[in-house]
C-alpha cells in the first residue's frame, strides 16, 4: 500500500481513487494502481486488514510495502504513511516499509527497506536513520532471489542484473548506502519475487546456494570472511543438499564433490 493494490481494489472499489471497479490484472507492471488515500473509508479498511494480519503473526514487524507509488500523489502519499504508521503502531507492530517510505516523517521505531542499486532514495534513507529509525538491506543487485543467475538461467528476471553465487557472496553492507551509520543497520534480507516461479523445486534452486551465503553475511562478522575461502566451504554443502533432495543449482564458480 499505497500502490500494488489492484487486487484490493477489484473487491472493494470504493477504496479506489475513482469509485469504480478496475480491470482484472495477471501482469507484472507496477505503478498504476492507488489508494484513495483522502477517503475514511480506505484508513477503517486498513486498520480491519492491518488487524487481522497481525494478530495472525507472533513477530514484532508489519510490512506495508509502500513501493512504486506511481499513482498515488506525492502530496498524499507522505501523510498516508505516517497515518498507517499509527494503524500499525497500534496493533503493537513496528512499520516496515521499503526505501520510498523514508520520504514521510517516520517514528524511530519504523524499518526502512533499502532495494535500490542506483543509489536512489539513499539521502532519504540516511535522513530517516538520523531520525532514529533503522534499515534493512536488499541491493537488488546483490539479495534479490529472483535474478537469474546468467543469461542461460530458465528462472528469473534479470532487471537488476545477474547474480552469480560470488555477487551473492562478495558484498559489504555496510557500504551499500554510504554514510549509513552500522548501528542503524538491523540486518540483510534476501526477497524472492516469484513471477516466473511456480513450484517448491523452482523455490530451491532460486535461493540455493545463494541463500547461504547471505546467512553468513547477516549473521556473521565481516573480519575474515573472503569468496575464495567461502567457495570451498560451501562446495561441503552440495553432499547435504544432495541427500536432503534440495534442487540447488551447481553453480560453475564452486567445485562440487
Amino acid at each position: 500500500m499505497p500502490g500494488h493494490i489492484n487486487a484490493a481494489l477489484a473487491a472493494y472499489p470504493e477504496l479506489a481513487r475513482n469509485g469504480r471497479t478496475p480491470t482484472l490484472y495477471t501482469g507484472t507492471e507496477v505503478g498504476f494502481s492507488s489508494l484513495c488515500t483522502t477517503r475514511e473509508i480506505v484508513y477503517r479498511f486498513l486498520d480491519d486488514v492491518i488487524g487481522e494480519v497481525a494478530a495472525l503473526s507472533p513477530g514484532p514487524y508489519f510490512h506495508i510495502g509502500g513501493d512504486e507509488a506511481a499513482a498515488t500523489p506525492e502530496a498524499e502519499y507522505r501523510p498516508f504513511i505516517a497515518r498507517v504508521q499509527e494503524l500499525v503502531g497500534r496493533h503493537g507492530k513496528r512499520m516496515v516499509g521499503w526505501e520510498e517510505i523514508a520520504a514521510a516523517a517516520l517514528v524511530p521505531s519504523s524499518i526502512v527497506q533499502y532495494w535500490n542499486t542506483r543509489g536512489r532514495n539513499a539521502d532519504l534513507v540516511r535522513m530517516a536513520a538520523l531520525q532514529g529509525s533503522q534499515v534493512i538491506l536488499s541491493p537488488a543487485s546483490r539479495t534479490y532471489l529472483d535474478m537469474q543467475y546468467g543469461p542461460d538461467c530458465p528462472l528469473g528476471l534479470h532487471w537488476a542484473g545477474y547474480v552469480e553465487v560470488q555477487d551473492a557472496y562478495d558484498w559489504d553492507p555496510y557500504a551499500v548506502v554510504p554514510g549509513l551509520p552500522p548501528k542503524s543497520i538491523l540486518g540483510v534480507e534476501a526477497p524472492l519475487w516469484t513471477e516466473t516461479v511456480q513450484c517448491m523445486a523452482d523455490i530451491e534452486f532460486m535461493a540455493f546456494p545463494r541463500l547461504a551465503g547471505h546467512a553468513e553475511i547477516g549473521w556473521s562478522s565481516p573480519e575474515g570472511r573472503s569468496w575464495p575461502a567461502y567457495r570451498r566451504r560451501l562446495a561441503m554443502h552440495g553432499e547435504r543438499w544432495q541427500a536432503l533432495g534440495v534442487n540447488f543449482y551447481r553453480s560453475p564458480q564452486v567445485a562440487w564433490p
